[in-house]
């Protein structure tokens, strides 16, 4: 394991109807990470789950459904809470803060994320078989304008947007009364503007 005194979740088995987002489950001798659980009651016949599951190894996604008696072995993994460093090409290093171990990320686990990461923000990685498999990625960043041209005079426009670049060199539009140096708040799933900081 990577340390100790962290959130582990021990192997153990549970039935289907337990079943949810998030859980890390044991399906066809594989690791597999829950993306979605739904359950459905027919009037007739018995109850069932219909997952999304991803395969932690090879990052494929596959759809399975559970019928809710179904005995679910449940993986252990290991969930740490370690600190951004800095990136270099596909790869982010990280380090644990009460440590100082470092370790290699992989882009990939960050679907898409990656580039709201800021030096010295910290995330919750999840570890499986000592190799990080997944996070939990903040659904909202707060971010500096760095470039952000004066609005045109005279634009009275309800809701007029323009583009700014924010730390990082990504682009998002805003409204017209943000200026350079502004502090805005981001939503990583889309990249788009929230608010300003207050």
């Amino acid at each position: 394991m990577v340390g100790t005194g962290y959130n582990i979740w021990v192997m153990s088995s549970i039935k289907a109807n337990q079943l949810k987002k998030d859980m890390y489950v044991s399906h066809k001798n594989q690791p597999h990470q829950v993306l979605k659980c739904e359950f459905y009651f027919p009037g007739k016949g018995s109850a069932f789950a219909r997952t999304k599951l991803r395969n932690l190894k090879t990052h494929n996604v596959l759809e399975y459904t559970y019928k809710s008696s179904d005995s679910v072995e449940l993986e252990e993994v290991e969930i740490v809470e370690l600190q951004f460093l800095y990136r270099e090409d596909t790869t982010y290093y990280f380090m644990d803060p009460r440590s100082f171990e470092q370790f290699e990320v992989h882009e990939k686990i960050f679907e898409g994320k990656g580039k709201w990461l800021q030096p010295e923000m910290k995330l919750f990685l999840t570890f499986y078989d000592n190799e990080v498999v997944g996070c939990r990625f903040p659904l909202k960043v707060n971010v500096k304008v760095v470039e952000a041209a004066e609005s045109a005079a005279g634009n009275t426009v309800n809701g007029a947007r323009k583009p700014v670049i924010v730390e990082g060199g990504m682009e998002v539009m805003v409204p017209l009364f943000i200026k350079e140096g502004t502090m805005i708040i981001v939503s990583t799933d889309d990249g788009t503007y929230v608010s300003r900081v207050t």
